[in-house]
């Protein structure tokens, strides 16, 4: 019985999972693996999913995507919202559309919440309700985001110990939870969840020296405010106002302190760089979670790192 197990196991297509902190190559590595065996790139990067939101989300070019077929980029309007349970739903076809063609599925991102839900699914959370949403949303506009992490706090501690208190979306959804279905979040998270099957799942981590990462993480910042960070954010402001919760997220908040006066430019990169670093520290942290991953010390758009990943591949491939 084991054995026939096993050969089923072995027989499931591959899917390949690149993860890593922000500037840590991961887009670079994913065309040289999706050129390399004949992939497709599926995004987990929740920013990049939004259409007009460009120069502060890093996507990969016209050009790389013309390189090898992407999706779940450009895929939701502005002023929509992709949950992490839509974004596993409509990811999860996609991937069982890229297997149906023999071809490679290799999923890349920095969102931690949206890879777990892809891979393990999500607790039996109730639905998404908007009149209680905006509340929220006011409040925190009104009395910050640590506002909303102390509310949470009340509500179920241990799940506001897993939450930044500057991630208002995800403290949204967690205050909803606990008040749409009078329970604990921590408490339906212990139900269970639905996890991927029918594929064998390969995890590759980029994990680059820190000092050269922080370095990369800075030249980025200020380059996306030298290519027009400001003038696209000020062109989101006229047209959607608030209503574009992007606008929220790093380098975009930044710049829209600078065009409402609150911050000069040059605090304005220096607090972008400063918010990258962060998210790049904690991504690490939750990424440090995730089963059987190999570990590669490098940035993905390093030759060597990339032969290595290739081989690492091809040994998971079947014969």
């Amino acid at each position: 019985m084991a054995s026939a197990r096993q050969g089923t196991v072995l027989s499931e297509p591959l899917l390949v999972v690149i993860l890593g902190p922000t500037g840590s190559g991961k887009t670079a590595l994913s065309l040289a693996l999706a050129e390399k065996f004949q992939g497709e790139v599926v995004n987990c990067d929740s920013v990049a999913m939004y259409r007009e939101f460009e120069i502060g989300t890093a996507k990969p070019t016209g050009e790389e995507r013309r390189r090898v077929p992407h999706y779940l980029f450009d895929c939701v309007e502005p002023t929509s919202h992709m949950t992490a349970g839509e974004y596993a739903r409509q990811g999860r076809q996609v991937l069982a559309e890229i297997s149906a063609r023999a071809h490679l599925p290799i999923v890349v991102g920095g969102t931690g919440l949206y890879l777990r839900a892809l891979l393990e699914g999500l607790f039996p959370g109730p639905q998404r309700l908007e009149e209680l949403r905006t509340r929220l949303r006011e409040k925190a506009a009104s009395r910050g985001s640590v506002y909303l992490h102390r509310m949470l706090t009340r509500l179920d501690r241990p799940a506001a110990a897993k939450i930044h208190a500057n991630d208002t979306p995800k403290l949204i959804r967690a205050i909803e939870v606990c008040l749409a279905s009078r329970k604990k979040m921590t408490q339906l998270w212990e139900q269970g969840r639905d996890p991927l099957r029918g594929f064998r799942i390969f995890r590759l981590g980029l994990d680059p020296d820190r000092a050269a990462l922080y370095a990369r993480i800075n030249d980025r910042a200020n380059q996306m405010f030298e290519r027009g960070l400001i003038e696209e954010t000020k062109h989101l402001l006229q047209k959607y106002g608030d209503s574009a919760w992007p606008l929220g997220s790093l380098g975009y908040k930044q710049a829209v302190q600078f065009v409402r006066g609150d911050l000069s430019r040059e605090e304005a990169v220096s607090a972008a760089q400063q918010a990258h670093r962060n998210y790049a520290k904690r991504q690490m942290t939750w990424f440090r979670r995730e089963p059987d991953v190999r570990w590669l010390k490098g940035f993905g758009d390093d030759e060597n790192i990339q032969e290595q990943a290739i081989a690492l591949v091809k040994t998971s491939l079947p014969e």
